[in-house]
């Protein structure tokens, strides 16, 4: 058994804990390519079928190609899709976009708020009807218990601190020093009422890993990790505003693998095109402290 059919089997393991443990169970997937590995590793957890609904939290700031993608993935694998966003904050322009304020708060709004809105119940979330082929509101949705989620330890300095099961309190904030301790394949899924947990199948996976994972199950992913010709490439994907691309020769799979193994990126941190970490002191803690992705 080589390595990624290793933490294939763990990532499987993982999902099919949660799914037997967490009564209200959903998933993040923001078209990324952590998430959708994510997506494709549930399917193969549960036979082609995902039994639990994805979320998408939409800050209305994506690039539009992954909006697109999206939507042709929820039709074409008949995904149960439900979408959230904080209509209060956009409606009253209070965004990093509009010149309102700094980019630390407007992802404290479009994303932490957001999210806990729709993991409580309290917020403003959109179901996709595949018969009408359209998305529409849902009127006092129950509170997800477990939210599974496609971080890496890898790729950011607080996601080293996880736990592949990790509690969030009442108010979804994250309390680094009360995770239950994870000693081999025993995971804690007991939690106190109230309590939201975040799953994280990918803890122990890398860039290459993911990249690696891509390429050997031929998973469609959007063309905007790839050079279209102009020298540039997007490393990580996040909203327009604050997302750069970076100079990068890599037109596929293949080529990104061998840039991230040999190349200057070998050396260099993966969400360096984001703009919101470098405002943030570098890394995310103060963020996902308080609930964010």
């Amino acid at each position: 058994m080589d390595h990624l059919q290793e933490l294939e089997n763990i990532s499987v393991y993982i999902f099919r804990e949660a799914y037997a443990n967490f009564k209200n169970l959903g998933m993040l997937w923001s078209m990324g390519k952590d998430s959708t590995v994510l997506l494709w590793l549930a399917r193969k957890a549960f036979y082609g079928h995902v039994p639990f609904p994805l979320i998408h939290i939409d800050t209305h700031f994506k690039i539009p190609e992954m909006i697109e993608y999206r939507d042709r993935i929820v039709r074409e694998w008949k995904i149960n899709m439900i979408v959230g966003s904080n209509e209060q904050a956009l409606e009253n322009k209070q965004t990093f976009p509009d010149g309102a304020i700094d980019r630390i708060s407007c992802c404290q709004l479009l994303k932490t708020e957001a999210l806990r809105g729709v993991l409580t119940g309290d917020g403003v979330r959109y179901r996709f009807n595949h018969a009408l082929g359209e998305y529409q509101r849902e009127e006092n949705p129950e509170p997800f218990t477990g939210v599974i989620v496609g971080a890496r330890a890898d790729e950011e300095g607080s996601r080293s601190k996880e736990r592949y099961f990790s509690p969030r309190d009442r108010q979804n904030e994250w309390h680094i020093a009360e995770q239950p301790p994870e000693f081999w394949n025993q995971y804690k899924t007991d939690f106190a009422p109230g309590t939201n947990v975040r799953i994280h199948p990918l803890l122990d996976w890398t860039e290459i890993n993911i990249w690696e994972y891509i390429e050997r199950e031929k998973i469609p992913t959007v063309s905007l990790y790839y050079n279209q010709g102009e020298g540039t490439r997007y490393r990580s994907l996040g909203c327009y505003p604050c997302t750069f691309p970076v100079n990068s020769e890599a037109r596929n799979v293949r080529e990104i693998i061998e840039e991230l193994k040999t190349g200057r990126f070998s050396k260099i941190a993966e969400r360096e095109g984001r703009a919101q970490d470098k405002e943030d002191g570098g890394g995310l803690e103060s963020l996902r402290r308080e609930g964010y992705m």
